[in-house]
């Protein structure tokens, strides 16, 4: 059986011919046979894309040939089954909406911490400078309700939208603490790092998120799995996804 690859990927960049990179890309992939959600706006690029995996690497080599999506990078992971049913190209205001228009990571990313830098601080229980870790859930709530980060603040939020009257109510209990925001993918953490910075909590955003978490340094200090917007529905600690019932 040939397996199916499955790419995230993101990329807070200037974009503007919108439209035109939306039909040049909605035709790439449905020719490549991929199926997946690709969503464009003025601020970068958003996607999950799934299929053979040398038609993924080729679309993602394509897009990278644009030298605004370079620095594209994605995480990749497996399944036995096309966990999409179509391929959608979408051109929106937001790649993920936050409505807070002053937050822009494409002109300036908060500070990042990687994988094995988070580990060694929830390790030892503290950061290189001995101040307390706060790792800080930026999902929806039912996507928390799948697996987070032990110990890990949440602020059962139904929308990201809703993330930043949350962090002007809990400022006071962050300040002087290391904050750790993180998400999915990175895309949701990266703007609510820069929100809080803005706030004068000192952030940092998980680089490449839960699944770049789990593909370098596996599930320690992590509970459950991670939910994923496909037909796998959630993915454990080693990538695979969750076991389907067969009743």
């Amino acid at each position: 059986m040939t397996r199916v690859l499955n790419i995230s990927a993101y990329l807070f960049t200037s974009l503007t011919d919108l439209e035109t990179l939306r039909e040049a890309l909605l035709s790439r992939a449905v020719g490549a046979d991929l199926r997946g959600t690709v969503i464009l706006a003025e601020e970068g690029i958003n996607l999950f894309v799934a299929g053979e995996s040398a038609a993924v690497r080729g679309f993602l080599a394509a897009l990278r040939s644009d030298p605004r999506l370079s620095a594209l990078t994605a995480k990749e992971s497996w399944s036995d089954d096309q966990p999409f049913g179509k391929m959608i190209v979408k051109v929106k205001r937001e790649i993920i909406r936050m409505d807070q228009p002053t937050i822009r990571p494409e002109v300036g990313r908060a500070p990042a911490v990687s994988p094995e830098r988070l580990k060694r601080w929830l390790d030892q229980g503290t950061d290189d400078e001995g101040r307390e870790v706060v790792m800080l859930d930026t999902r929806n709530a039912f996507e928390v309700d799948y697996g987070r980060f032990d110990g890990a603040l949440d602020w059962r939020i139904d929308r990201f939208t809703q993330f930043p009257d949350a962090a002007r109510a809990a400022r006071e209990d962050l300040a002087g603490k290391t904050v750790v925001s993180y998400c999915t993918g990175g895309i949701r953490c990266e703007k609510a790092a820069i929100h809080l910075r803005e706030q004068g909590v000192d952030a940092f955003q998980l680089d490449g998120g839960i699944l770049g978490y789990f593909e370098r340094v596996g599930g320690t200090h992590w509970s459950g799995e991670c939910f994923v917007f496909d037909e796998r529905e959630a993915l454990s600690a080693d990538l695979s996804p969750r076991a389907r019932s067969s009743s």
